[in-house]
Formats: structure tokens, sequence, C-alpha cells
């Protein structure tokens, strides 16, 4: 039996907040499947490509996307994340770690002190600040971050901090100084700020914030990205995958040593 939380927008499609699905030991796009065929008439449309899916609280996206396998009791938890629009911001588990992503609209008043006063005042938040240029979308970011957390768990981190170790994985790169100068902070330009730590405080750290905060990811980065790391069509075109540009910036952060 597998156990489904419907969330937001989601609740709209099945007229209900919770399902009980008979099944196990099935991938999620099965499961996505079934839940299609078993939405009720005349409901709001059940839209499975704009979704985050949580499996007992992590993020399927960074297990292994739609081929993550659902099991006996599982708790698969589905939230709509463009529903009028997209989100200003985000809150997701990887690997047991608690995940809040903002995006910042760049100021002339706001550089790295910017990101320096917020590690002071939520001392147990872990913050990193990255340009927003430098994120293809959430399941490039998402796979960034997964490899920083993976690292750090395995004591690989490529600097003595996770936050560097994030920032040196979004510019490809094993300098701190090329990843702070590229990918850093700088003022008037949007960056994605992540929060990792406990959730608590990320309410507080949303409502101070929210007057600077812009809706995620509306922007398409794809040229800038193939420009900025000098990645050919035809580097693309010998990649076989729905998703080449994504699969080659998280090849090239990986295997930074």
């Amino acid at each position: 039996m597998i156990t489904i939380k419907l969330i937001g927008g989601a609740k709209k499609s099945f007229n209900s907040d919770q399902l009980q699905i008979d099944k196990f030991d099935i991938s999620v796009n099965e499961l996505l499947q079934l839940l299609l065929k078993t939405k009720p008439e005349n409901t709001s449309k059940f839209d499975v490509e704009n979704i985050l899916i949580a499996i007992n609280g992590s993020d399927s996206s960074a297990i292994n996307g739609k081929n993550t396998i659902v099991h006996d009791g599982d708790i698969v938890s589905i939230i709509p994340v463009i529903h009028g629009g997209s989100p200003k911001k985000l809150f997701f588990d990887i690997d047991k770690k608690q995940i809040q992503i903002l995006e910042i609209h760049g100021q002339k008043t706001i550089d790295v002190k910017f990101i320096d006063d917020l590690r002071i005042k939520y001392p147990k938040i872990k913050f990193q600040a990255v340009s927003s240029k430098f994120i293809l979308n959430l399941s490039h970011l998402k796979k960034i971050l997964s490899i920083s957390i993976n690292a750090d768990k395995n004591n690989i981190l490529l600097s003595n901090k996770i936050e560097t170790d994030i920032l040196m994985r979004f510019a490809i790169t094993l300098q701190i100084s090329n990843a702070i100068s590229s990918v850093g902070i700088k003022p008037t330009s949007n960056f994605i700020l992540i929060a990792i730590g406990n959730k608590k405080s990320f309410a507080s750290i949303y409502s101070e914030l929210s007057p600077l905060c812009i809706n995620l990811f509306l922007k398409n980065n794809d040229l800038f990205l193939k420009k900025h790391f000098n990645i050919s069509k035809k580097h693309i075109d010998t990649v076989y995958s729905k998703t080449p540009l994504e699969d080659i910036l998280v090849e090239k952060a990986s295997i930074l040593i």
C-alpha cells in the first residue's frame, strides 16, 4: 500500500488531500500514470510535468527521478511547482538535508556582505548564493546540491566547507577565487540563495527577504551556459538524453578533482 499526499493545487485534481494506492515496488512514472487513469472526470488538470515528488520526505529527482521505485508503506507527497506562475520559494530534502531556495533580485546595495550578514543572523543555517545565470533549471540545481551533499557526507569536499564546494561545482572550477568571481554575488545581478539547515528558520528567512524575491527560474540560460563553458552543438548531439545540456553540466561538476 502506498500513501499519496496531495498538496496545494494537486488536491483539486482528485477532490482529496490523500489517496491510498494498493500497489508497491513500482516506479514514480508508473505511479503517475496510474493516478492519471484514476483521476476523476471534470476536475482540474493533473500536470505531471510541473510537480515535485517527495518519497518519505526525500525529493525523488535527487534519487533516480521518475525511475525511483516506490515501496510498500512509502508516503509520496505531490507538490505542484507551477500553479498560476512560478513560485518565489521552494523547499525540499536531499539525503535528509532540508533546503530552501529563493531567487533574489540584484540591487546596487547587495554584495557579498549580504550573505555574510545572513550567516551571522542565522548561524545554524548554511547559506550560499549562486548567480542565476549559472543555473539551468531546478533539476540542475538539485543535482549539483546532491553532489556537494554526498561529498560532504563522504568527506571528499573540494574545499573545507560545503558552501564553497557548491560554488565551485556550479562554476566548474577547482579555483575558489575563480568560482567567487564568476558565479558569486555581484551588485545588480540576480542570484539564487540556497539555505541548508533546520526548516524552522526558513519561514523567518523568507519573511525577511520576500520584498527582494522574484519568481524562480523564469529566464532561459541555455545559450549563456553553452557559451561560458564552451559546450558545442556537436558535444550536445553526442549525448543521448532528453536533457543533454543539464547532463553535461552535472557530469563536469561531478568529476572535479
